[in-house]
């Protein structure tokens, strides 16, 4: 009898074991980075290190490795694509959402150190019309998230109307968005068509946004030149004692994420929805080069100043910091760069000294968007703070534009702010920030006017037309009580919707069973 060699056999037996096992996934060993995929400027409150917020959640009971790593974490992303779905399929989505999407989701816990990053970092979210896709009917205490945002677009955000919004979003068809955020956007592109292979046919794409940090110095700024994510909160279980930088509010984790201290609906939400959190998305475009040439025209004349120096302090009233985003309340009239970049220093200020406005207008957005001693101190609101996690998108100014003085009509040179914003509470949080404080001519003193850079009229006018007139008072330090007219929204709503980010558990237990 012929016996087989070695060989032979052993293959035999490979091929055996192959076939017995084919039904056995192995696991996914992803490539892990060298190098962070977040960004840090300097002005911008550090994050903590892993052992920091490991000592601090667990005094406060938070499980980070159940948390999605972009609600605690701001605007610390140098390339982040969101990418909009519908469910087409919801039980292969289902299906594929437990078996392979999971794994892929990014904790908190994993982005606060090089070693457990991975090469993209991704996280999920689902509209009120996304979960009962999913057959999730329950009810989350936020009408606002159940709603819808074509739903208070006008009457609560004061959008003139939605003609300038993306088509994709007027309506209820945006079920979800991946945010996919890595260093590289071949990373991102890559992660992107891995989920899509996976999901196999069960979505269709709706929209996607690509954003991008500024390139070089401008690294955190927004297009309209200014630092972006300074005030950020601080969140208790997760930013230690001692990282919490002078000037910066700190919070009780429920103002983020549902079902933790603090939060309003503690004990009537779902049990499954605890450590999720709302996420607010708008795409907002910025007409840069219209908001420099508003600035040269409108120049503020002061004594041994130049007309650039007076367009760049107007600039810095506007938005209550200068570009280098040192804050006017501590250098009103000239810009301290130094200031700026010490985050010791650079947020701590609370407009106690500036009730005449030659210091800080009321209108200035930050003041606007957070009052601070205008309402008696940082804590003072808790439910009104947010976690901003945005990102700008499109190109630069072109020359062209700078010549002309006017954006492109051209859509690949649309530029702007994704605009992310998490939440308990969206009513509290981002929706009254807009209603209340943003868009209301009255607030923080009678006359005020709206916040004149991210302000609309319309609402206020009656009317829903765009670039609807709006009057800001004390912008002039040598007058606070004069005018000016801005005659040109600078900031255009191009729609958005609001989503809801489940945790890691939430998404296993229920959204993929």
């Amino acid at each position: 009898m012929k016996l087989f060699s070695a060989s032979v056999f052993a293959a035999i037996i490979a091929s055996h074991y192959a076939s017995a096992t084919a039904h056995i996934r192995a696991p996914n060993v992803k490539p892990r980075r060298t190098n962070s995929l977040l960004t840090a400027p300097p002005q911008q409150p550090p994050l903590p290190s892993a052992q920091q917020a490991a000592s601090a959640s667990s005094s406060a009971g938070l499980n980070l490795t159940d948390i999605q790593g972009d609600i605690l974490i701001g605007m610390k992303k140098n390339k982040e694509l969101f990418f909009f779905f519908s469910i087409t399929d919801a039980a292969t989505f289902k299906a594929k959402l437990g078996s392979d999407i999971l794994e892929l989701i990014t904790s908190t816990n994993q982005l606060l150190a090089v070693a457990t990053q991975p090469i993209t970092a991704v996280n999920v979210a689902f509209s009120s019309t996304g979960l009962k896709a999913l057959g999730i009917t329950d009810d989350l205490k936020d009408p606002v998230f159940e709603a819808g945002m074509l739903s208070n677009a006008v009457s609560d955000l004061s959008d003139p109307g939605t003609g300038n919004w993306v088509p994709g979003f007027v309506g209820t068809s945006v079920h979800g968005v991946f945010l996919l955020a890595s260093d590289t956007i071949d990373n991102v592109n890559t992660e992107l068509a891995n989920i899509q292979t996976i999901l196999n046919g069960s979505i269709t794409e709706i929209h996607r946004l690509q954003g991008e940090a500024r390139p070089g110095d401008q690294q955190g700024h927004e297009h309209f030149g200014f630092m972006d994510g300074i005030s950020n909160p601080a969140v208790d279980g997760f930013t230690p004692p001692a990282e919490i930088r002078p000037g910066q509010a700190l919070i009780p984790p429920g103002i983020m994420l549902l079902g933790e201290a603090n939060d309003t609906f503690q004990n009537d939400r779902p049990p499954w929805a605890k450590d999720g959190s709302f996420l607010v998305f708008r795409q907002m475009q910025q007409r840069a080069p219209e908001f420099n040439k508003f600035l040269q025209d409108h120049a503020l004349n002061m004594p041994n100043m130049t007309s650039e120096q007076g367009a760049d302090l107007l600039g810095a009233r506007i938005v209550g910091r200068w570009k280098s985003d040192a804050p006017i309340d501590l250098t009103p009239l000239v810009d301290d760069p130094v200031l700026a970049a010490d985050n010791q220093r650079n947020n701590n200020f609370d407009f106690s000294d500036a009730t005449n406005q030659t210091r800080c207008p009321f209108s200035a957005h930050i003041r606007k968007a957070n009052p601070r001693g205008d309402l008696g101190g940082i804590n003072k609101f808790p439910n009104q703070h947010i976690i901003r996690a945005g990102i700008p998108y499109g190109p630069e100014v072109t020359d062209a534009e700078k010549a002309s003085n006017s954006s492109s009509t051209d859509p690949s040179l649309e530029r702007g702010l994704a605009f992310v914003a998490y939440q308990s509470n969206i009513q509290n949080g981002f929706v009254f920030l807009q209603k209340n404080w943003v868009d209301n001519t009255n607030f923080f003193r009678p006359g005020t006017g709206v916040d004149p850079l991210i302000g609309t009229n319309s609402r206020n006018s009656g009317t829903d037309a765009p670039n609807t007139p709006r009057v800001v008072s004390g912008l002039d330090p040598n007058n606070a009580t004069s005018t000016i007219e801005i005659g040109i929204d600078f900031v255009v709503s191009r729609g958005g919707e609001y989503f809801f980010s489940p945790s890691l558990s939430a998404i296993r237990t229920v959204l993929s069973v």
